[in-house]
C-alpha cells in the first residue's frame, strides 16, 4: 500500500479536500520522515516540530480550504526570513539569528494555506550553486550520498527527491533551482521576471533572483507556481509597473494537467560563457539530451538547431553583478573571519568596485537580455542541457581558491545564469540517468511570460518517461 508521501502533491491535496487525512496527520507524517531522514542527507538546517503542529491545527480549523495550498508541507529556503524561527542564510555570521517579522515570501504561503516544517538548506547567503557551508553539515544528494545535490536551493531539493516534503519553494539568481532540481531528478521551474510578486526579481540587483517550486512531477510544480503567484486563489497582484505578461489559461496547473499543444523549438548547446572557460559536455549528458530532443520529434514539435551568437561582454558583466551582489554583506574588519573564503572574496571585490564600474556591467547586461531575447524570438522554447556534468561529489568545488570555484561553477553549469539575466522562464526535466543511475535532466527556456508553454511541453515528456515515479535509494 502506497504510503502518503508516496503520492503526489496534487493527491495529497485532493485528500485532505476530500477530508480523507487531516491536517495533522500529514504534517506528522512529514515531520517522522524528517526526523528519520535529515541526519543523513542534510536537507534541514531547522526544523519547527512544534510549530508546524500548531500551525497544522490552526489550518484545519480557522483556515479556509479554498486557499491554493489548503493542508500542505512545504519548507522556507534558509534564505528567507520567517519570525520566531532561526534564520542563517547558511552563514556564521547569522549562526543564532531569529527575526521578528517575515518575509513576504513566508507570508504568501501561508496565505495559501500552507504549513512550514523548517528551513531548507543553503549555501552562505545563496551563492553558490552547491550547498555546503560551515554552519551545517552538507546537504547530499539521495541518489549518491557521496554527491551534493546542487544549489543554492540544495536543501529544497533534497527534501522533495527523498519524500520529506511534497514540494518546496526555492529561489534562483543564477541557477539556483534548476541546478538541484537537475541534479536531483526533480521538476524545477524558474519563472519569467515579475510572474512571482514575493520573488518577482524587479527589486534585485540586475533584476536576477526570482522564486519558483521544485517537485516531483510537472503538475505538483504548477500546483505550488500557483501559490505562489495567487495564495488565495484570487487574481494575481502586481506590486511593480513592470510585469510578466498575463497567463490568459487561468492556473497554471491546467496548462501542466493538459500538457497540449505542437511547438516550435531551438535546439541549442552553445552558452556565453563558450569563449571564457573550457565547457565540455559530459558524454553521457550529451546522449541523453539527444535522445530527449528526437523524442520531443516524436511527439509532434518542430525542432531547430541554434547556434547562440559570441557574447564575450557576458562573462566578466556576470561576474561583476555576482560580486556587487555580496558587497551589502554586513560583516565588518572585526567579523568577517565568520565567512567563508569564497564569500569574504567576493564582499571585497563587490567593495571595490566603483559605480562607473557596475553601471557599465548592468548596461551590457541589459543589452545583453535584448540579444537573447531577439535570437530566441523564433522558437516558442529552447531545449539545452540542464548541467554539463553529472552530480558532483560532496567538496569538489574548491572552497578557497575563488577563482577556480568560480570556473567549476560555470563548467558545472553553464546554461542556466543568462537565463536569469534575460529575465525568461525556464523548467529542468529528468530525462534520463547516466549508468551509474544519477539523474540527468534538460531545460526549456520559454519567452517572457510563457510559463504555461512550458509546463505544456514538460507534461508532454512526462507522459512518455514517466519520472514521477522514480525514487531514489534514499526513501
Amino acid at each position: 500500500m502506497a504510503e502518503l508521501h508516496d503520492l503526489s502533491a496534487l493527491e495529497q491535496w485532493r485528500l485532505l479536500q476530500r477530508g480523507d487525512i487531516g491536517v495533522v496527520e500529514l504534517t506528522d507524517h512529514y515531520l517522522a520522515r524528517i526526523e528519520r531522514l535529515n541526519p543523513i542527507i542534510g536537507a534541514f538546517h531547522e526544523v519547527t516540530a512544534e510549530r508546524a503542529r500548531e500551525r497544522a491545527r490552526h489550518v484545519e480549523e480557522h483556515v479556509p480550504r479554498t486557499t491554493t495550498l489548503w493542508g500542505l508541507p512545504f519548507g522556507d529556503k534558509d534564505l528567507v526570513r520567517r519570525a520566531g524561527v532561526r534564520t542563517t542564510f547558511g552563514s556564521l555570521l547569522f549562526e543564532n539569528f531569529e527575526p521578528d517579522v517575515s518575509d513576504e515570501a513566508a507570508l504568501d504561503l501561508d496565505a495559501a494555506g500552507g504549513v512550514s516544517l523548517g528551513k531548507t538548506a543553503t549555501p552562505e547567503y545563496g551563492l553558490s550553486g552547491y550547498t555546503e557551508n560551515r554552519v551545517f553539515p552538507p546537504a547530499r544528494n539521495p541518489y549518491d550520498l557521496a554527491l551534493g545535490p546542487g544549489g543554492s536551493s540544495g536543501g529544497a531539493a533534497v527534501a522533495v527527491a527523498a519524500g520529506l516534503l511534497p514540494f518546496a519553494p526555492g529561489s534562483d539568481g543564477g541557477g539556483s533551482i534548476r541546478i538541484p532540481a537537475g541534479a536531483t531528478g526533480l521538476v524545477g521551474l524558474k519563472p519569467s521576471r515579475g510572474r512571482v510578486p514575493s520573488g518577482s526579481g524587479i527589486g534585485s540587483l540586475a533584476g536576477l533572483p526570482v522564486g519558483g517550486p521544485l517537485a516531483r512531477s510537472v503538475a505538483d510544480a504548477a500546483l505550488l507556481f500557483d501559490g505562489l503567484i495567487s495564495p488565495n486563489g484570487a487574481p494575481q497582484r502586481q506590486p511593480y509597473a513592470l510585469r510578466a505578461p498575463e497567463n490568459t489559461d487561468g492556473p497554471f496547473l491546467g496548462a501542466a494537467i493538459r500538457g497540449e499543444g505542437r511547438f516550435q523549438l531551438g535546439v541549442m548547446l552553445d552558452s556565453p560563457w563558450d569563449e571564457a572557460y573550457e565547457i565540455r559536455l559530459d558524454p553521457e549528458v550529451r546522449e541523453t539530451f539527444d535522445q530527449t530532443v528526437d523524442l520531443l520529434q516524436t511527439l509532434g514539435h518542430g525542432t531547430e538547431t541554434l547556434r547562440f551568437e559570441p557574447s564575450p561582454e557576458y562573462p566578466p558583466a556576470f561576474r561583476t553583478i555576482w560580486q556587487a551582489g555580496a558587497a551589502s554583506i554586513p560583516a565588518d574588519a572585526s567579523t568577517e573571519h565568520l565567512l567563508e573564503p569564497l564569500t569574504r572574496w567576493l564582499m571585497h571585490r563587490g567593495r571595490s568596485l566603483g559605480a562607473g564600474d557596475l553601471a557599465s556591467a548592468l548596461a551590457t547586461l541589459s543589452a545583453f537580455e535584448k540579444s537573447v531575447i531577439r535570437q530566441f524570438a523564433g522558437f516558442d522554447a529552447i531545449v539545452t542541457p540542464t548541467l554539463a556534468l553529472p552530480p558532483r561529489p560532496v567538496g569538489w568545488f574548491d572552497p578557497d581558491d575563488a577563482e577556480r570555484n568560480f570556473e567549476q561553477q560555470v563548467q558545472y553549469a553553464p546554461f542556466s545564469s543568462f537565463v536569469n539575466v534575460s529575465g525568461l522562464p525556464a523548467i529542468t526535466l529528468p530525462v534520463g540517468e547516466t549508468a551509474s543511475h544519477l539523474p540527468l535532466g534538460v531545460q526549456l527556456i520559454g519567452r517572457p511570460g510563457g510559463e504555461a508553454t512550458l509546463l505544456s511541453i514538460a507534461r508532454q515528456l512526462e507522459r512518455r518517461l514517466r519520472w514521477e515515479l522514480v525514487h531514489p535509494p534514499v526513501w
